[in-house]
C-alpha cells in the first residue's frame, strides 16, 4: 500500500477527513495518514483502541514513536496517560493494553535511524515549555536527532510568527485549539505535511497546542 507516499507534496487531514479502517487486532482502529507497505509499513497513523482491547506482543523493527492524545495507553512497562511521548528505538518489544476507558494515539512506525537508540517517556503535561522565538510561543523540545526535530509548540491566543521556509520539510498534528496560515484554519485532530523548501506563515487567533516534527523529510523526497 502507498497512501500520501509522495513526499514532495502537501498534505491536509482534518478530523472530517477521517476514515477510520478495522486492523486485524479486535477493537483497534486505524485512521492511516501516510503509509509504505502492508502490515509492516513505514507509517503515520491515528489509532483508536476501544475500552479493555489489547494488542499482540510486536517487536519494533524500525522503530516506534507515539503520542498518548486520549485515554491511557499501557504495556508491560508502564501506564502512559494523555500527553506522554515515547520513543521506542528499533529492536524494542512490548505487549500494549488498554484500560476500561480507551485511548487514541499518534503514531510514527519504521521511521528511526539505526544510530537513533535513545529510547524515552515524556509526560509533557508535567514538564516545562520554554520561551519560544517569537512572543507568543512556548516550546517544549522532545528529541533531537541528525536531520530530526521533535517539539510541543504552544501558540497563545494572537500569536503570529513571519513566513519562513521548511528546510527538510515539517509534519504538523494539532493537539488543541486552532492552527491557521495563509492557506486555511486547522482544528485539532488536522495532520499537515509540508514538504522540503515549502513556505507559509503561520498565526493562531484562539491559540493552540501542536506536536511538529521537522528535518525528517528530506531524505524521503530524494528516494
Amino acid at each position: 500500500m502507498k497512501l500520501n507516499a509522495n513526499f514532495d507534496e502537501r498534505v491536509v487531514i482534518r478530523p472530517e477527513d477521517y476514515d477510520w479502517v478495522d486492523s486485524p487486532a479486535s477493537g483497534v482502529q486505524r485512521m492511516m495518514l501516510d503509509r509504505i507497505g502492508d502490515e509492516v509499513a513505514r507509517a503515520t497513523t491515528i489509532v483508536r483502541f476501544a475500552p479493555n482491547s489489547s494488542f499482540d506482543a510486536h517487536t519494533h523493527g524500525g522503530g516506534e514513536e507515539f503520542l498518548v492524545l486520549e485515554g491511557v495507553f499501557s504495556d508491560e512497562h508502564a501506564d502512559y496517560g494523555p500527553g506522554s511521548y515515547v520513543r521506542n528505538p528499533i529492536g524494542t518489544s512490548h505487549r500494549p493494553h488498554i484500560g476500561p476507558e480507551g485511548a487514541t494515539i499518534l503514531v510514527k512506525l519504521h521511521q528511526f535511524d539505526a544510530d537513533d537508540t535513545e529510547q524515552k517517556v515524556i509526560d509533557t503535561r508535567q514538564a516545562e515549555f520554554l520561551q519560544g522565538s517569537a512572543p507568543g510561543l512556548s516550546v517544549l523540545p522532545l528529541h533531537s536527532v541528525a536531520g530530526e526535530n521533535v517539539a510541543l509548540v504552544r501558540w497563545a491566543p494572537g500569536t503570529r510568527f513571519n513566513a519562513h521556509r521548511h528546510w527538510g520539510g515539517e509534519e504538523i498534528f494539532v493537539i488543541e485549539g486552532t492552527f491557521q496560515d495563509e492557506h486555511g484554519d486547522y482544528p485539532a485532530g488536522t495532520w499537515l505535511r509540508s514538504p522540503h523548501m515549502s513556505e507559509h506563515r503561520p498565526f493562531s487567533e484562539e491559540g493552540c497546542l501542536i506536536y511538529v516534527k521537522t528535518g525528517h523529510l528530506l531524505a524521503m523526497a530524494a528516494a
